[in-house]
């Protein structure tokens, strides 16, 4: 929709219209709008093509009310916003899940980990890591993440290596109890690496392909 008539359906809105019947001049709408009165006519004849109002012509006045369609059309607009907004304490990831490269359950099954899981996140990590790839464009909010700090999991030594560091952040997974990782080094770009207290491939039962939701929390 042109950013115009959205404009003016957010004033109507505003104005009551979402749920009830307002009337309105278009010279009063041309003063909200701050514009022309041809021009506010002009608006709501292009939102009335389009079906995202309704309009019973007066004399001086009309009766306005926003369609359903012009309702979930703000609503959406909102929830874009809101989803703006809650980066400040959460991020939401929706990606199909893959199988990883066999190495997670070897990691997380290390002494020096798996302690620090349950110390830091309050849980002890089933062996494994729960892989899911998500859009190449959401590469932008692992970069969000990795700038925001997290939940510290230091290096240690064993075996005669150096286990790297690494930073979580709390998360549910399809509702569940998790944390994502983030490793300094890693084969994936586009991949979350999640743990759980739970064997979520049995539980949700998924698999290679099915789609699934994280919701990350920077708090």
């Amino acid at each position: 929709m042109k950013p115009y008539l959205l404009q003016t359906l957010k004033e109507l809105a505003l104005l009551g219209a979402i749920r009830n019947k307002i009337e309105l001049s278009s010279h009063e709408l041309a003063k909200q709008l701050e514009t022309s009165q041809q021009t506010a006519s002009r608006y709501l004849l292009e939102l009335d093509t389009q079906q995202m109002i309704t309009r019973e012509l007066g004399v001086k006045k009309q009766l306005i009310q926003i369609t359903s369609n012009g309702a979930d059309l703000l609503e959406n607009e909102y929830l874009s916003y809101k989803q703006i907004f809650d980066l400040s304490t959460k991020v939401v990831f929706k990606g199909k899940l893959i199988s990883g490269m066999g190495e997670g359950k070897y990691y997380t099954g290390q002494k020096g980990y798996a302690d620090q899981f349950e110390k830091q996140l309050g849980f002890v990590a089933y062996p494994g890591t729960f892989n899911i790839e998500i859009e190449y464009i959401e590469r932008n909010k692992l970069r969000l993440l990795r700038n925001c700090g997290g939940i510290l999991i230091n290096e240690f030594q064993a075996e005669n290596r150096t286990f790297g560091s690494v930073m979580c952040f709390k998360a549910t997974i399809n509702g569940n109890e998790g944390a994502i990782v983030l490793p300094k080094r890693s084969h994936y770009a586009i991949v979350l690496e999640c743990i759980s207290p739970y064997y979520l491939r049995e539980k949700l039962k998924l698999h290679d392909g099915d789609e699934v939701e994280v919701v990350v929390y920077l708090q």
